[in-house]
Order: structure tokens, then C-alpha cells, then sequence
């Protein structure tokens, strides 16, 4: 496999070409994802939509939680490339194996086991309670795939390759729309058919990814020497994924909570609440790719020594994501209903949903920058602190004041939105404050 250099050339057509890659592959993760509840909304009940909103948004957390870790190893992997440091990679790659072997198996079992508590827990409305067991069991059967998936990409991209993953994307969102188009419509299987399409599409995307692999080899020696458990590297990866996952994981239980409260107040706020998380996911595709590239490009800067021009890739990444997020919060604000309607035909469905966009929106201009920050940081072998504030946000901010403002009678979803950007502000102040005290810049994973 080519192995990229992002430690030289000019600074802004190195994050470019290694960001686009990244939008690509992430926007088509995010119809991946939407895909069923696109094809659901259009084809199925209220009940299904609410059923795969809910069931998606706990996945979703679960592949979180799986990209967060994987990040560790992508930017352990580019911080020892940065540095020649070849069999440190080679080992590196080694372990990565293992430990998402072993999670990918535990997460399955638990997830499997656990299905009826976490509907349970949601709060799921009673008509989709059902369809929400059925949706998020079937996934569950294949969380060895999305970690599969997963680890492999962030192997390939902590080498510089960010163009490979995108092609197994696309090939699996074009599986999953298929199988969704069939087993929903012909076949009329609702909640339980979209799940069905999207592991299958899942493991046709981590089996090609695998054979590519195997087939492309790598630009340094590996063998199955390199392939064991090697306890430094492990707890190197966990140093810096934990801390990621559990950041990730805290915001997307803030909002599995947010959705939990919401769903109380009926199916039509369930549904519209599903939705609306479904748009912002592509809105924020542009911030979450340049904040991707930032990592690994910071990772393989600091591992070469090369300080200032990590700290401008940064920047840059902030003032390519900025344009996007503006552009999406400007024109929210005058037809939010416009994107909804691509996932619902439900009127009022349609009006919740847009009071709640018109507010949640500006999150995407914040997060242009959060995002950035947090992606430098995790580069720099600082993953700690996104966690820190991003767990204060979550604890301190977000969760109780939705808690709160929720008990008020009448309050609408633009309220909620606003809480949400809120706790993304508090952060962004927090970021800012850490960049300017230096702590960053002092490298814990070559050490």
C-alpha cells in the first residue's frame, strides 16, 4: 500500500487533498446511515420512522465509541511514521488487530444481550417499542463488521492513505440503499429490513477492505511476527482512545438523553427529533473531515518535530469547516423544513422538526471549530483534554438544562437547540484557553 507523507509541500494543498477523501467517505457514511431512515420515512409508518431514529442514534453511539478508539491507533500510527520509526508501526499495526478483535466480539455480546433494557431506557414510545428491539438486535449481530471496518481504516489513514476507505464507503451506501430499497419496499420487513440491509453492507465494506490489505501489502515489513498483543502499544492506544471515546461517547449519550426526554412528549417529537439529527450529521460532515485530516496530518508534524506546521493545519482545517457551517446556519434560517422533508412526509413532523433546526444549526458554525481544536490536541497525544471539557459540557451544561427547560409547559424543540449550542460555546472557550496555555506541545507518545 502507498505510503503518504503529509510532513511536507505546500500546507493547504496537502490538507485538501487528504481532507476530500475524508467529506467524501464521511458523507456517504452519513446517507449510509440515513439511508433507512430516508427509505423508512418514505415507504413505512410514524412507528418505524421513530423505531430507526432511536435504534440508529444507539448505534451510532456504539460506532463512536469504535472510530474514537480507532483514532488512537491512527494517530499512533502516524506519529511513528512521522518519526521512521517503522517497526514501531509494523507492531503498532500488530496490535490493533487484537485489540479490536477482542472488542469487536464483547461489544456483540453485550449489545445482543442488552437489547430490550436499552429500548427500555429510550423511553421508546409504546407503538415502536417492537420495531426498536427488532432494529437495534439485528445491528447488533453486526458490530464485529463496523469495528472491522473501522480498524482497518484507521490503519490505512494513520499511513496517509485516506482514498481507500472512501471507496469501501461508497461500494457499502450503495449495498445498504439497495437492501433498503428492497427489503422495505417489496418486501415490506419496515425496521427490521433496513438493520438487515445495513449489516450486510457493513460486512461486504470490512471484507473488501480486509482483502485489500492482504493484497496491497505495506511499504515497510510486516509479517505475522508483528501481528500480537504488545502491551505498550495497547495501553498507548487506549491513552489516547479512551479518552476520545469516552468524549464521543458522553455527547452521543447527551443526546440519546435529550431524545429520551423528548420522547415522552410523543411519536411526532420522537420521529422529529430522528430526523433532525439525521441533517445535522451531513451538515456537519465538512468540520468532522477537516478535523479527521487534522489529526492524522498533526500526528505525523509532531512525530517529525514539526510544530507550526501541524498549528497551521489547524487553522486552515478551521477556516475551510467555518464556510460550510455558515453557509448551512444562514440558510436554516430561512427554510429548515426543506431538508426534513427528504426524510418525512409527515406534516407535523416536518413543523417540530424545523423549530428545532432553526436553533441546533448554529451548532455547526461552533463545532467548525471545536472539532479542529479537539482533532489538533488528539494529534498532539492530548486526548484528555477533549475529553475533560467535553464531559463538563455534557454533565454540566447540556443534560441538566435540558432536563430542566423541558419541564416547562409549552416549551418548544428551539429551545432545546439552544441549550445544545450552548454547552458547544463552553467548550469552545475551553479549547481556546488550552491552545494559549502551550501543555500541547509536549509529546507523550514518543517518549
Amino acid at each position: 500500500m502507498k505510503q503518504a507523507s503529509l510532513t511536507s509541500g505546500n500546507i493547504f494543498s496537502t490538507l485538501i487533498k487528504f481532507a476530500f477523501p475524508f467529506l467524501l467517505a464521511n458523507l456517504l457514511q452519513a446517507l449510509y446511515g440515513a439511508a433507512d431512515l430516508l427509505i423508512v420515512g418514505q415507504l413505512s409508518t410514524s412507528a418505524a420512522v421513530s423505531a430507526v431514529a432511536i435504534g440508529s442514534q444507539v448505534m451510532q453511539t456504539i460506532t463512536g465509541i469504535t472510530v474514537a478508539l480507532t483514532t488512537g491507533g491512527t494517530v499512533l500510527i502516524g506519529q511513528y511514521l512521522g518519526a521512521q520509526q517503522e517497526e514501531d508501526v509494523a507492531h503498532g499495526i500488530g496490535t490493533i488487530i487484537w485489540v479490536f478483535g477482542i472488542m469487536a466480539v464483547s461489544l456483540t455480546i453485550l449489545m445482543a444481550l442488552c437489547t430490550n433494557i436499552i429500548t427500555a431506557i429510550m423511553q421508546t414510545p409504546p407503538q415502536a417499542q417492537q420495531y426498536t428491539c427488532q432494529y437495534i438486535f439485528i445491528c447488533s449481530c453486526g458490530i464485529l463488521f463496523i469495528v472491522g471496518y473501522n480498524a482497518v481504516s484507521g490503519i490505512m489513514r494513520g499511513l496517509g492513505d485516506s482514498r481507500s476507505p472512501f471507496i469501501f464507503v461508497a461500494i457499502a451506501c450503495v449495498v445498504n440503499v439497495f437492501g433498503d430499497l428492497l427489503l422495505v419496499g417489496p418486501m415490506k420487513m419496515g425496521a427490521a429490513g433496513a438493520a438487515i440491509a445495513t449489516i450486510a453492507a457493513q460486512a461486504i465494506s470490512m471484507t473488501l477492505a480486509i482483502f485489500f490489505l492482504k493484497k496491497r501489502g505495506f511499504p515497510f515489513p510486516f509479517t505475522w511476527r508483528h501481528v500480537r498483543l504488545q502491551a505498550v502499544k495497547a495501553k498507548k492506544i487506549f491513552k489516547l482512545g479512551l479518552p476520545l471515546a469516552l468524549q464521543d461517547s458522553m455527547i452521543n449519550v447527551s443526546f440519546l438523553m435529550i431524545t429520551a426526554i423528548i420522547n415522552v412528549m410523543g411519536v411526532t417529537a420522537s420521529a422529529a427529533v430522528g430526523v433532525v439529527e439525521k441533517v445535522i450529521i451531513f451538515a456537519m460532515q465538512p468540520a468532522s473531515a477537516f478535523s479527521s485530516a487534522i489529526a492524522v496530518i498533526t500526528a505525523q508534524n509532531m512525530g517529525a518535530g514539526q510544530t507550526q506546521r501541524a498549528k497551521k493545519s489547524m487553522y486552515l482545517g478551521m477556516g475551510c469547516s467555518l464556510i460550510f457551517g455558515l453557509a448551512f446556519w444562514i440558510y436554516c434560517q430561512f427554510d429548515a423544513a426543506l431538508f426534513l422533508r427528504i426524510f418525512s412526509t409527515d406534516p407535523q413532523v416536518i413543523q417540530a422538526g424545523a423549530q428545532y433546526l432553526m436553533s441546533y444549526s448554529f451548532d455547526c458554525v461552533l463545532v467548525s471549530f471545536v472539532f479542529c481544536y479537539n482533532s489538533f490536541f488528539n494529534g498532539c497525544g492530548h486526548s484528555s483534554f477533549p475529553m475533560i471539557h467535553s464531559v463538563f459540557a455534557t454533565l454540566a451544561i447540556r443534560i441538566p438544562l435540558v432536563f430542566i427547560v423541558s419541564k416547562i409547559p409549552g416549551i418548544t424543540l428551539f429551545a432545546i437547540g439552544l441549550i445544545v449550542i450552548a454547552a458547544t460555546a463552553v467548550s469552545l472557550i475551553l479549547c481556546i484557553i488550552y491552545m494559549k496555555s502551550g501543555k500541547w506541545k509536549v509529546n507523550t507518545i514518543l517518549e
